[in-house]
C-alpha cells in the first residue's frame, strides 16, 4: 500500500508542517512515510505545496507527487490553479464554508471544511493569517481513514507542547467532526 497526499496552501496556513504531523501520525500507528514541501518564494501568502507518502513498507521512492490519491486544499482560492491532480477515485478536500467553485470537473469524492472559522474560534491565527493545517488533518482523518484521530492528535502534542498542542488538537477534533461532503 503507498496513499501519496498533496497539500495545497500558502505561505503561512502550515501545509509543510501538515504534511510532517500526517506522516508522523502514520509512523505512530506502524507505517512508513516521508514528508517534503515545494516553495519557491518563501513569504508568507506565496502558494506553498506539500505532500506526504505514506506506506506499509519503506519509502524508497523520491520525487514530487504528480498524482496523488489525495489532495487537501488549504485556501480554495488556489482550486482554479491546481497543478496537481487527483488520481480519479481520489480524495479531494477544501477549506471552503459552502461547495466551492471549479470542483464540478474533478472525478474525485469531494469534501470541504471551514478550517479557517476553526482556525479563528480557536485563536489560530498568525500576523493575521488563521492557521488551518490541523483542523484540515482532522477533517482528512475522518474522510480517508488513513489514520486514526487519536494517532494524529497524538503527532500534533508532540510537535506543539502545551497550550499549544492542546489547540491544535482541538482543532482538528473540530475539523473531524465538520467534515461534509461537497
Amino acid at each position: 500500500m503507498l496513499y501519496e497526499v498533496c497539500l495545497q496552501g500558502r505561505g503561512g496556513q502550515g501545509a509543510a508542517m501538515a504534511a510532517r504531523v500526517l506522516v508522523q501520525a502514520a509512523c505512530l500507528e506502524g507505517l512508513w512515510g516521508q514528508a517534503f514541501p515545494l516553495f519557491g518564494g518563501e513569504r508568507r501568502g506565496a502558494p506553498v505545496y506539500a505532500f506526504a507518502r505514506i506506506s506499509d513498507r519503506p519509502v524508497r521512492l523520491h520525487s514530487q507527487v504528480y498524482r496523488p490519491d489525495a489532495v487537501i486544499i488549504l485556501d480554495r482560492a488556489l482550486i482554479r490553479a491546481m497543478r496537481v491532480r487527483v488520481k480519479e477515485g481520489g480524495l479531494l478536500l477544501v477549506n471552503s464554508p459552502a461547495r466551492p467553485d471549479g470542483v464540478d470537473a474533478v472525478e474525485a469524492r469531494v469534501f470541504r471544511v471551514d478550517a479557517t472559522s476553526i482556525a479563528v474560534r480557536l485563536g489560530l491565527v498568525i500576523a493575521g493569517w488563521p492557521v488551518v493545517n490541523t483542523a484540515m488533518l482532522g477533517a482528512f482523518t475522518r474522510v480517508s481513514g488513513l489514520v486514526k484521530l487519536s494517532s494524529l492528535k497524538e503527532a500534533i502534542r508532540m510537535t506543539w507542547r502545551g497550550e499549544l498542542g492542546e489547540v491544535n488538537a482541538r482543532a482538528a477534533e473540530d475539523g473531524y467532526r465538520e467534515v461534509v461532503e461537497a
